[in-house]
């Protein structure tokens, strides 16, 4: 089966809800060390890829070229909150490339810092492209086709310079192939790839190996260095990217795509796992990376305490009286 039960909601003693998904552990030399379904099960990388879409970015000089600094590097990889730190980093950088706010093309949603809670936008709250969560990412795309002389008005298209640029730049940090990849449109309106789980969780080992990697080094340790020094830039208050990379100590880097894909590196083992919850549901996602690295060894008792919020735990209902639990249902 490509994708089997990892983690189940119970009521009294009765499975009642179960998410399957799958997950792969590879090193950065690209094998297979752990699995759980199928390693080899396609997934959309959805937000995972980001920091692959920022190597062209990265190789053509771009940092230097508009002077960015490491906060907007990480920006760059980021589905932020939308949080007056983000927009005040993604303003400095349309800024530094000379761009208007409505030159980006990724949308206007409510700023994550209410989604992600389940709220609503506070009345009178006025939000624009720069609160998108992928804003950074976008602004990276602009200075690309600025400095490079590229068309902005359709830098979304796959068929844009850009766009092939980065298509290359996905399978040189992943190693997939072309009848790997499959191809799709994301929430902002830039293209995203279906891929292996095997092939995701290796461009993370990769990137987490940094320097150690002798073909994309320099951009991966760039990318790399800039996630574990700001990862309040990656996502933001409360979020899971922050939780994790928090607890990790500078080892661990991570990033969450929408719709149940987690990506978790660990810089000093070269290795990452990666996960897929079919469902989707999120909370089910964050539990499941939490007993993967645990399985894993990645976790002391201090990261396990740090982590708790996330990991499988009592269902409580509105009086306080415990009505079931979350459990994980596989092994490594």
């Amino acid at each position: 089966m490509k994708f089997i039960p990892l983690i189940e909601y119970t009521r009294g003693d009765l499975s009642e809800i179960v998410h399957s998904g799958a997950i792969a552990v590879v090193n950065a030399q690209g094998l297979l060390l752990r699995n759980a379904g199928d390693a080899q099960a396609l997934s959309f990388t959805r937000s995972t890829i980001k920091p692959f879409q920022a190597l062209p970015f990265l190789q053509g000089g771009g940092l230097k070229h508009f002077g960015f600094d490491q906060k907007q590097t990480a920006l760059l990889c980021a589905s932020h909150n939308g949080e007056d730190m983000h927009v005040a980093q993604v303003d400095e950088m349309l800024r530094k490339v000379g761009q208007p706010t409505k030159a980006l093309l990724c949308g206007c949603h409510v700023p994550l810092r209410f989604s992600y809670g389940g709220l609503g936008a506070p009345e009178g709250l006025q939000f624009d492209e720069r609160h998108n969560n992928c804003s950074g990412k976008h602004t990276g795309f602009l200075g690309y086709c600025v400095q490079h002389g590229h068309s902005l008005s359709n830098y979304l298209a796959p068929e844009h310079p850009l766009q092939q640029a980065i298509f290359k730049s996905v399978m040189q940090a992943t190693k997939a192939d072309t009848t790997q990849l499959i191809a799709g449109t994301d929430g902002c309106s830039a293209p995203n790839y279906a891929m292996p789980l095997h092939n995701l969780a290796y461009g993370f080992a990769r990137l987490a190996s940094g320097e150690a990697d002798s073909e994309l080094g320099e951009s991966f340790s760039i990318l790399r260095d800039a996630f574990v020094a700001h990862p309040e830039m990656i996502s933001g208050t409360a979020r899971n990217d922050l939780a994790f990379t928090q607890a990790g100590r500078g080892d661990w880097i991570t990033k969450i795509g929408a719709d149940g894909v987690q990506v978790i590196a660990s810089i000093s083992r070269r290795e990452a796992i990666a996960i897929k919850m079919i469902s989707g549901n999120m909370p089910a996602l964050y539990a499941a990376a939490v007993i993967a690295m645990d399985q894993v060894g990645w976790l002391d008792a201090q990261q396990r305490e740090a982590l708790k919020a996330w990991a499988p735990q009592p269902l409580l209902n509105v009086r306080g009286i415990q009505t079931g639990e979350i459990r994980a249902v596989f092994t490594l």
